[in-house]
């Protein structure tokens, strides 16, 4: 028996040997090097000047997560920092402060993974590291569940979107939606174009010194630790409200929010939040998410940047501009309400255009106000040094107070004159299809006339929703009595309503005056005319033969805008809806008439089609510039035989219906010669050279027509060098896309 006893000691004392080497040789591979500095808890003990952080980190419960292995960047203030930040609050110790503001002082100087200066410059993108392009690290710091209101005022438990609202989108169950913490490294501000000044101009307390953490300088760098690195700072960081939370405490800014909380926000119950919160806190209270409505740039209340990326926050933020209360209640009573009584009536577009003038999906530097543009595509129109009087620097973006308004393009353009007219409805809905960004440019001048919805119901144009789906199609065309066009419904009337549109903006061009003649050009490529202060199109003039005076617009007043001006007018100016023969036909009828020798010849040709008024080689819907010699110029086209004639030398006279075949060729080709093809000219300045015209030489070579256009004058020269003069009144004569001019001498061609 004491043999086995004996046996098994020795077996148990062989087994301990054993095991203890195994282990020996197992920690001198796995085991922590003796080279490892301690981590962030201890080292910051160690040094001694860290004893109200240290606190700090106690009462927020964080001394195992900063004592143990992890992978953290630290931002750690020393004692130093902590009396200025006791003195501020008006307090003696760190005893004073409760675990609730020492955990939101720890956890937002606590960066997500492990920084030194040289990396924290370099934004994580999904494809790798870019230098220089980070100025944010995400934190260990959120707001989690918080008491407010509802937009009736009711209180409420409310948790903030983590998502800006795409529509479908605007809270992610697994997202903390984690502050970020604002830095800055001399690589990121001089890749930028950044300096001092930029810094400065958010903490004018602080002197920039290539490294610092908000207003916080980093007076010792790089401290390695094992679970991550240690950057000093000389103050007490607290976290930094969102835009969201700003506002909301700035009684000055009131106005502004008072827009969101009432068009621009919701209260959605979110049902897992709500779950967790009544299981930890106890209770029935609900739990509801913030949403900003869905056509924004951003949520204000939204900490993760536009995460396209996972980390796209480090190297971009948010920017918004906020008048103040005065400022912004009298551009709302001189400009948003000038033809409303209230925002209520106004259609809710017009409140996200406002508001998103003011937003940037970027952040804007004080430096670089005219070159970083907003969520609708404009600059920053402020002067940094005069406009601004709240500048400042939030945990999602950038905030600056201002003493006026982002004057907007939509509104301050001539695009604005009918947006904000309930009046101009129908014209917004047309200009919206397809110029809107033009018009609405204020770099681009622009003439606008004015289309009441009352002028274009009396043309027969309405809106009518029953038509289609398509909201873009929903339009109905009852013609006039008279008319010679059928009624329409849906995309062939907005085609109509478009081609007027068209020829009611005038481009590039700013009439101050209509107090004198001319014609411009519209947009569609149509000109329009203008005398003694009224205004006329083709359908305007369409059976009114040379007297047009009382089927014109009258104007009945005028406002200017950033790019131009626009004026009313009693009625619009319609499209013509017959061909260019019927326009000749009208003018040239009269055996008085200039343009009456010219119209015998062509209503005698083989040319012309009595019935529809068509005239061959000169097509529908196409642009044409007609040159009609007046009477005495076609009598020296008959003496001259280039047109049919009876008698001979002086004493000829016109044959306007000869017998001869080749007589009646001559008469075909002098008329296409005088047609320029698919090109308007009127006597604008605008265009100038050799043009082509309908007729063809016998090898199929175009025939030109050199025409040196300036204002109020056209001067033609035909291919033998001889000169024509326009002699018809400015405004001219306005066919269906055709200019018709009369002109003092004929046009001859070369085969």
């Amino acid at each position: 028996m004491n043999k086995i006893i004996q046996r098994f000691l020795i077996l148990l004392t062989l087994t301990v040997l054993l095991v203890n080497c195994r282990k020996k040789a197992y920690d001198e591979y796995y085991g922590r090097p003796d080279t490892l500095e301690p981590p962030i808890y201890q080292q910051l003990a160690a040094k001694g000047n860290f004893v109200n952080l240290l606190a700090a980190i106690d009462k927020a419960g964080y001394k195992s997560t900063l004592g143990a292995a992890g992978y953290w960047t630290f931002f750690a203030p020393h004692d130093s920092a902590f009396q200025v930040y006791f003195k501020e609050k008006n307090i003696t110790g760190i005893d004073q402060v409760d675990s609730s503001t020492c955990r939101a002082i720890v956890t937002y100087c606590l960066v997500y993974n492990a920084f030194k200066k040289e990396r924290i410059g370099d934004y994580q993108s999904s494809i790798g590291w870019v230098p220089a392009s980070a100025f944010r690290r995400r934190t260990a710091y959120s707001v989690g569940v918080y008491s407010s209101v509802d937009t009736s005022g009711k209180p409420i438990k409310v948790i903030s979107s983590n998502r800006n609202n795409n529509g479908a989108i605007y809270y992610v169950e697994a997202d903390n939606n984690n502050k970020c913490l604002p830095y800055f490294v001399d690589n990121f501000m001089t890749s930028k174009g950044l300096n001092a000044a930029d810094y400065n101009y958010f903490f004018p307390g602080t002197s920039y010194t290539g490294f610092n953490v908000a207003d916080a300088i980093v007076t010792e760098r790089d401290i390695p630790a094992e679970n991550g690195v240690i950057h000093v700072i000389n103050k007490v960081i607290t976290a930094l409200p969102s835009i969201d939370e700003y506002i909301t405490t700035k009684p000055e800014y009131s106005l502004f929010k008072s827009i969101f909380d009432k068009y621009l926000i919701q209260y959605i119950l979110n049902p897992g939040v709500t779950t967790r919160y009544q299981n930890i806190k106890g209770g029935s209270d609900q739990v509801f998410t913030k949403v900003y409505n869905q056509n924004l740039a951003y949520s204000l209340n939204n900490e993760n940047f536009l995460k396209q990326q996972d980390n796209d926050a480090q190297s971009n933020s948010y920017s918004i501009f906020v008048p103040d209360n005065t400022t912004l209640q009298n551009y709302i009573n001189t400009v948003l309400l000038e033809n409303y009584t209230s925002l209520d009536q106004m259609p809710r577009q017009i409140i996200y255009d406002f508001i998103n003038a003011h937003l940037w999906q970027n952040v804007v530097w004080p430096s670089k106000f005219n070159t970083t543009f907003s969520f609708v595509n404009e600059e920053a129109r402020f002067n940094p040094a005069t406009d601004i009087a709240d500048k400042k620097i939030l945990s999602n973006g950038i905030f600056y107070g201002t003493k006026k308004v982002q004057d907007a393009n939509v509104f301050s353009s001539v695009y604005g004159r009918a947006y904000l007219d309930p009046k101009y409805s129908m014209m917004i809905t047309m200009l919206n299809l397809e110029l809107k960004f033009q018009v609405s440019n204020i770099y681009n001048n622009y003439t606008l006339f004015m289309i009441s919805d009352s002028m274009f119901n009396a043309m027969g144009y309405t809106k009518d929703v029953t038509i289609s789906t398509n909201v873009n199609d929903q339009w109905r065309f009852t013609p006039p009595p008279g008319s010679p066009v059928a009624a329409s419904t849906g995309q062939t009337t907005r085609n109509r309503l478009q081609r007027i549109i068209n020829m009611h903006v005038v481009p590039r061009v700013v009439l101050n005056s209509l107090a004198g003649e001319g014609v411009v050009m519209s947009y569609g490529g149509e000109y329009i005319g203008y005398k003694n202060n009224t205004v006329f199109a083709a359908g305007n003039v369409d059976t009114s033969g040379l007297d047009i005076s009382t089927k014109v617009a009258n104007i009945t007043g005028t406002k200017t805008a950033k790019n131009g001006r626009v004026y009313y007018m009693n009625r619009l100016m319609p499209f013509s809806e017959y061909v260019v023969g019927k326009h000749i036909e009208n003018i040239g009828t009269p055996v008085t008439s200039p343009y009456n020798s010219f119209w015998q010849y062509l209503r005698n040709s083989a040319l012309w089609n009595s019935a529809t008024k068509e005239i061959t080689g000169v097509a529908s819907g196409t642009f044409y510039t007609l040159f009609i010699p007046d009477k005495a110029a076609i009598q020296k086209a008959v003496v001259d035989g280039v047109l049919p004639g009876t008698g001979v030398g002086a004493a000829r006279v016109p044959n306007f219906n000869p017998s001869l075949p080749a007589e009646k060729e001559l008469v075909n080709k002098f008329i296409l010669y005088h047609f320029l093809n698919k090109r308007t000219v009127g006597a604008d300045g605008v265009e100038s050279g050799a043009f082509e015209t309908i007729f063809k030489k016998v090898n199929g070579d175009p025939t030109t027509i050199f025409v040196n256009n300036t204002p109020g004058l056209l001067s033609l020269t035909d291919m033998n060098s001889r000169s024509a003069t326009v002699i018809s009144s400015p405004s001219y004569y306005l066919s269906n896309r055709c200019v018709i001019h009369l002109v003092n001498n004929y046009l001859k061609y070369i085969e």
